[in-house]
């Protein structure tokens, strides 16, 4: 008798469980009610599970805001190194290298977390695991993908019951051979499978760009060094090559050095070949490079590998907006700028809130064309400023026998040039169904399509001071930020309370797209901020449907030492005389602001994509 395959239904199957299949489980598990599975090939103890030294390693100020965001970056901020500072090292007239210049690494005045993380890529991973676990979550390993057909019916594709994803999983350490073989019919994919992704190439998905001739070797070591800036991150030109310092935890740091292309790729495959390098022989080149200086390590190497730059993008990083790729398998580039787990993790961010949202029946699937549209530009954008940036890194330096390198200015100029890209600080998406600039003038800071803005305001009813970002959690909800300004005149009062009956309306905004008649909802969160003092400000002023609990009504003032808070409607450039409401999408970027005389141009944005909610 046949054996039967086991033959499972999932809302959304994720492929791959590194930092972009994780932050999308992730994400997906926090929002709750949707099923998911997510698989990887790496093996289960006594084998490795996860990766506990090694690649990736650095955590962008803006990822540090987005892991904020599901609760999980205090536990890395108190585990990583924070990088505050860059120093820099250039050839000396008399051979070897010397000191330049020493500045802050993060130089964007906005960022609230003005450094860098170093950390390994395994710490960040559990983070995840540990949060997934927590909503009853976990990687199935190893598991590995044997086929995937997507369905070419339209119906079945255009239809939210339907499930048009097939694909065949095999159980690599299974007991019996009925157990090895599973069919997971999907609503969607997500293949998170890094460069070599089986789910791009299942649907023929190209990558387009270049391989450079830039060889670079990686080390990871507790060192024995006089360098001074072994505890900053340190940007070296020499005249035997570049070389970059990443202080990392645990009194280890990270060497980024470049190598010789004629010592390490194979002439016959024009590939690089790991057989023609060491860690010895790496640091020998590193030993060269920071001279007078000396280095070595303190004990066993715990890391190293070798790799050629490639900078690519996939063609497309959706199929039918059912199957999408993320992470490394949509863009490869080089390591060095920071950038490769960052953009991973932020592409599912975007991706997973549209698919929650698209799955509870709230928003029409039109917004999921808008994760290629943003992250697509967004990684072309990365390849642009890496090929820029390598480029730069791995010229020779200019020195006064050769005019023709690159000089620190010029390096210096485009590295803090680049800074507000770098650090996440300053993405800006384009405007879509979801990023509405029509009237961007009533708050000219908050750049419709950027990241909100950090700010601390007071809590009216106990004047506690919170920062703006810790009420901005991703739970798939939009935030709905109401600048009320003034309320000191009567004139003022008078408008505020039209504006709130206008708004309890059955037709308005708030009361549309939900059932259960409540101002603050699965779909929306209401955060009211007041031109008031903390003083005098009685929070019970406000209209009941612009305070849907008591911790919602916030004063634009300083905290009771003066220290923190206040000035917040000037420096997001909003008129206390008039409302203004700022709508912040869910993976906390805003999609809108508008003045309150513009409250149909408001309707009209949600109407674009959300389904009204029909009362029982």
């Amino acid at each position: 008798m046949p054996l039967q395959t086991p033959v499972s239904f999932v809302d959304v199957l994720i492929i791959g469980a590194g930092p972009a299949g994780l932050m999308c489980g992730n994400a997906l598990a926090v929002t709750g009610g949707i099923g998911v599975k997510i698989i990887d090939q790496r093996q289960v103890p006594p084998g490795p599970s996860k990766i506990s030294v090694g690649h990736a390693d650095g955590l962008q100020p803006r990822t540090i805001e987005v892991l904020q965001s599901y609760g999980l970056a205090e536990r890395l901020l108190y585990e990583g190194n924070h990088m505050y500072m860059c120093a820099y090292y250039n050839p000396s007239q008399s051979g070897g290298i010397e000191f330049t210049t020493r500045v802050p690494d993060v130089s964007i005045p906005t960022a609230r977390y003005p450094f860098k993380i170093a950390l390994h890529q395994g710490a960040i991973e559990d983070a995840f695991l540990d949060s997934m676990a927590q909503h009853n979550l976990k990687v199935d390993r190893p598991v590995k993908p044997l086929a995937i057909e997507l369905s070419r019916d339209q119906e079945e594709l255009r239809s939210l019951s339907s499930y048009p994803v097939k694909v065949t999983l095999a159980h690599l350490n299974a007991a019996t051979d009925a157990d090895k073989l599973e069919v997971v019919y999907a609503k969607y994919v997500v293949g998170a499978d890094g460069a070599h992704s089986w789910v791009r190439k299942a649907f023929g998905i190209t990558m387009d760009g270049d391989q450079t001739n830039y060889v670079w070797g990686v080390v990871d070591m507790v060192p024995d060094t006089n360098f001074p800036d072994i505890r900053n991150k340190a940007a070296i030109h020499s005249m035997n090559g570049s070389l970059m310092i990443i202080p990392r935890e645990s009194e280890k740091v990270r060497l980024y050095v470049q190598l010789s292309e004629k010592d390490i790729v194979d002439a016959t495959t024009g590939r690089i070949s790991k057989s023609k390098s060491s860690p010895e022989s790496i640091l020998e080149v590193a030993r060269k490079t920071l001279h007078p200086f000396h280095i070595s390590p303190l004990s066993d190497i715990e890391w190293w590998t070798i790799y050629m730059i490639g900078q690519r993008v996939a063609s497309k990083f959706s199929v039918e907006d059912r199957v999408f790729i993320a992470g490394d398998a949509c863009h490869t580039h080089s390591p060095k700028a920071g950038q490769g787990m960052n953009a991973s993790m932020n592409d599912t961010h975007n991706l997973a809130w549209k698919i929650a949202q698209v799955l509870k029946g709230w928003a029409n699937s039109s917004i999921l064309r808008t994760y290629e549209s943003e992250r697509r530009k967004y990684a072309q954008d990365l390849i642009d400023f890496d090929k820029r940036f390598a480029a730069l890194f791995s010229g020779k330096p200019r020195t006064s026998a050769d005019q023709d390198g690159i000089s620190h200015e010029e390096f210096f100029k485009a590295y803090r040039t680049a800074g507000g890209f770098t650090s996440g600080m300053n993405i800006h998406y384009s405007p879509s169904v979801i990023v509405n600039p029509k009237h961007q003038s009533c708050a000219e800071t908050l750049v419709v399509g950027q990241r909100m803005l950090p700010q601390v305001f007071v809590r009216a009813a106990d004047a506690r001071p919170v920062e703006i970002h810790d009420l901005l959690p991703a739970d798939t909800r939009f935030k709905i930020l109401i600048f009320l300004g003034s309320m000191d005149e009567e004139s003022r009062l008078l408008e505020i309370s039209a504006l709130a009956d206008q708004l309890s309306s059955p037709t308005g905004f708030l009361r549309k797209y939900f059932t259960d008649g409540q101002a603050s909802s699965s779909m929306f969160d209401l955060i009211t901020i007041v031109a008031g003092s903390k003083e005098n400000f009685n929070y019970l002023s406000v209209p009941l449907i612009f305070r849907p609990h008591w911790s919602k009504v916030l004063l634009d003032d300083t905290d009771v030492t003066g220290n923190k808070g206040g000035g917040g409607y000037k420096r997001f450039g909003i008129s206390s005389e008039s409302v203004t409401f700022v709508i912040i999408r869910p993976d906390g970027y805003i999609g809108m602001v508008a003045p309150a005389d513009a409250l149909g141009d408001v309707h009209e944005y949600f109407a674009s994509f959300l389904f009204p909610c029909h009362r029982s």
